[in-house]
């Protein structure tokens, strides 16, 4: 029974719909009307730190947890009320959940008990094969390493051909080098069958690579869903700003129209953020311009006073004599960076704050 893609016509259609979903624990609230559409063969990642619900929330959609009110509807069907058996899904937590008695081959066997022997055999000789462990099948999990522990537990989730896979920080026991590559191959699967794909993470990074859509939560709620570059690059909120990669945050009060001041500078923002009087402007450090022309809005002189080394390029910290008190982050490529070591330490130069990449929040 292989896990087969929809058709083309199921592309973008809805597949799982969470209403307005409560949970409560004592006086503490857990999740205050979520709400939330995965389409179908899309993978949607619960991003957020420790105590934010995302987790509860995967438990709630898996029936291991009873929602205090709201509705949650998968491929149509109302699964609000049905015990975690009868939802349909693989479920692979972080634990790897592996029977330490049984073989690779019965561990990723167990939820076929319903199927025939010589097809149960099929299957799981077909899905140890998907996940790269062909000819493990009479190994114990003792004898495996922790991400091949992983792989049979992804084995075991997609053996029955789920119509949803649950993953609950699956790859956070493992190393780096680990992790990276496991989350290439749980990607790649989860394309090349368009399994339909809800992961619960705090790891940002994890979470840009992997997923379709994000929904950044925060004390029960969302913040933000949408994809990772909207995410990134149009933070709907000061916490998803700051939660998701680095920023800078400079406190501003508006002079009229577009044009606000940030220490002594003069600023021009976008005519579309020209609504509150005072706030903070937002930039991530990318996009802050070194060595600008005369013809860039918004420049004024500065000093490297730190930088940092992060292998693919450099963080810069700058220091300003008309921004007092205030430390600006600028990544910059290794050539930008060449032409700063010609610079004695002391020495000024001219960066600019682009229009279109300053953002203004209360």
């Amino acid at each position: 029974m292989p896990v087969c893609p929809p058709d083309d016509a199921d592309a973008g259609e809805r597949f799982l719909s969470v209403r307005g979903i409560e949970k409560r624990f004592g006086a503490f609230t857990a999740l205050d009307g979520v709400s939330l559409e995965v389409h179908r063969g899309e993978m949607v990642c619960l991003l957020g730190p420790s105590g934010c619900g995302k987790t509860t929330l995967l438990r709630t959609i898996a029936g291991l947890e009873r929602q205090d009110a709201g509705q949650l509807v998968a491929a149509g069907r109302d699964i609000s009320g049905l015990p975690p058996q009868s939802r349909d899904y693989g479920i692979l937590f972080q634990s790897y959940a592996l029977f330490p008695n049984l073989t690779v081959a019965d561990n990723v066997a167990y939820g076929l008990r319903n199927m025939k022997r010589q097809a149960r055999q099929a299957r799981v000789t077909e899905m140890l094969a998907m996940v790269g462990l062909d000819g493990s099948q009479s190994k114990y999990p003792g004898q495996l390493s922790g991400g091949q522990q992983q792989r049979v537990a992804l084995a075991r989730a997609l053996a029955p051909s789920p119509s949803l896979l649950l993953l609950d920080e699956p790859l956070s026991a493992l190393d780096a080098q680990v992790r990276e590559h496991l989350q290439l191959e749980i990607r790649r699967l989860q394309k090349q069958f368009r399994i339909t794909t809800l992961m619960v993470t705090h790891d940002q990074e994890e979470a840009m690579v992997m997923a379709d859509r994000i929904a950044v939560m925060q004390h029960g709620r969302i913040e933000q869903f949408g994809t990772p570059a909207e995410i990134y690059r149009r933070p709907a909120t000061p916490f998803v700003a700051d939660f998701i990669g680095h920023a800078n945050w400079l406190p501003f009060s508006r002079i009229s129209g577009s044009q606000v001041t940030v220490g002594a500078l003069r600023l021009e923002v976008r005519p579309e953020e020209a609504e509150l009087q005072s706030g903070r402007l937002f930039c991530r450090p990318e996009a802050v311009e070194l060595f600008a022309t005369e013809d860039c809005a918004n420049r004024f002189r500065a000093r490297v006073v730190d930088r940092i080394y992060l292998g693919h390029r450099y963080r810069l910290a700058l220091s300003a004599d008309a921004l007092p008190g205030q430390t600006l982050l600028a990544d910059v490529s290794g050539d930008s960076h060449e032409r700063l070591t010609a610079l004695s330490a002391h020495d000024d130069l001219w960066v600019a704050l682009p229009r279109q990449a300053l953002r203004v929040f209360a």
